[in-house]
């Protein structure tokens, strides 16, 4: 299940989800830096994110890069929705995900919005219950979308038929 995912094999699309300037303050004064909160993948189930910091924002941005490139996790898709509805909490984050017909769209805010764009889900609909924090609201998508299964998964892990699980 949690296997490596090798990004150098897979055609990756990147998305800024939020910059923010931050300072720490010092004996000389302050010291401003920038942190870029970035989301790659590549539309077929693989989607990963990543923090970078550095004193110039394309720095920032391109270490978030390559830091989204080694945590890039593989979602289950029914066709191009979730296989069911589900719950993803990180921290004071708490995002809803919830499966949507065909046409629906992706109906999210921009951060989540984000992450499922980028994990190739067309049709969905999302809800950050608690925090709206970037950060939090990123990891909290991903926790949900970690945790989906779908029946041919969960009846391998059991050593049963899908029509089992069915009934």
């Amino acid at each position: 299940m949690n296997q490596r995912i090798d990004a150098s094999t897979l055609d990756l699309q990147e998305k800024l989800v939020a910059l923010n300037r931050v300072s720490k303050t010092v004996k000389g004064g302050r010291i401003a830096r920038f942190t870029a909160i970035m989301v790659v993948g590549d539309g077929q189930g693989h989607v990963g994110y990543g923090l970078g910091k550095a004193a110039e924002v394309p720095d920032a941005i391109r270490k978030g890069i390559e830091d989204a490139k080694k945590n890039m996790i593989t979602v289950s898709m029914k066709g191009d929705t979730i296989p069911h509805e589900v719950m993803g909490i990180y921290g004071a984050g708490k995002v809803l995900l919830k499966p949507a017909a065909e046409g629906t769209g992706i109906i999210a805010g921009g951060t989540c919005r984000a992450v499922v764009e980028m994990a190739g889900i067309k049709n969905i609909r999302a809800k950050c219950l608690r925090s709206n924090n970037p950060t939090n609201v990123v990891k909290a998508t991903f926790e949900g979308l970690k945790a989906l299964r779908t029946m041919e998964e969960i009846a391998a892990l059991r050593d049963v038929s899908v029509e089992a699980i069915k009934d």
